[in-house]
């Protein structure tokens, strides 16, 4: 990707189960990776495997109407 530039991004959640009680609340994490459950990203473009320095991610979520962002989450009966 490139720096400045805004991408549409559609991600498949992976599969979980959560109840939420009313009243409860849920937060959304928006990161580069999740090592060490997967491989690191090094966020070079190179061989992550060899690579001894990586660069800092910089994450951002844009929500406006040029650019609206959303989260859908499936609703299963109890």
């Amino acid at each position: 990707m490139d720096k400045g530039k805004v991408y549409k991004l559609i991600l498949s959640p992976m599969s979980t189960s959560n109840y939420f009680a009313p009243g409860h609340s849920i937060r959304v994490e928006v990161s580069s990776s999740n090592f060490p459950r997967f491989d690191r990203n090094m966020n070079t473009g190179g061989d992550n495997y060899s690579e001894s320095k990586g660069i800092v991610a910089h994450n951002q979520v844009f929500h406006s109407t040029q650019y609206p962002s959303q989260i859908r989450l499936p609703i299963v009966k109890k």
